[in-house]
């Protein structure tokens, strides 16, 4: 033995209890920048900063994103960033650029910089269900029973 302490992993009973009690944080994405508020979220959905984080559980808190309308991009992002989606068929990339998309939907350019800030495994799609993006403000009353902290970026 080379005197190392070997790692606690978390099993059964104690393993569950780390994936009960959930926080709620809301983020007011108004004037913030979008990469930076995104890497902040992605880590609060993946539990990261918990002293009893997991990386084979699910022990990230619920996150509620208000005013996606108007977060910032820095440089010229707004009129040279693309999303691409190929549809898997001869011919079938879709092109759309970051100006439309804020136009049409601006909480769907933040659900993508999160998403694509989590680790591409089996704990992806638990993890993209506990964040919420709404364009606006008014959404906030819908979850006021789960009574969400306010969070500073």
């Amino acid at each position: 033995m080379t005197g190392r302490m070997p790692t606690h992993v978390p099993k059964g009973r104690e393993a569950e209890d780390l994936m009960v009690g959930k926080n709620w944080f809301v983020v007011d994405a108004n004037g913030l920048v979008l990469g930076r508020v995104a890497t902040r979220i992605a880590r609060l959905l993946i539990g990261k900063d918990k002293p009893n984080y997991t990386p084979h559980l699910d022990c990230g808190d619920h996150v509620v994103v208000i005013n996606a309308e108007r977060i910032r991009l820095t440089g010229n992002k707004i009129d040279q960033k693309v999303y691409r989606h190929h549809s898997g068929f001869p011919g079938g990339l879709k092109e759309v650029s970051i100006r439309s998309l804020m136009q049409r939907r601006p909480e769907e350019v933040l659900r993508e910089a999160v998403l694509g800030m989590l680790p591409k495994n089996k704990l992806r799609a638990r993890r993209a269900k506990k964040l919420r993006v709404y364009a606006g403000s008014e959404a906030l009353a819908r979850h006021a029973g789960q009574k969400p902290q306010p969070l500073a970026l």
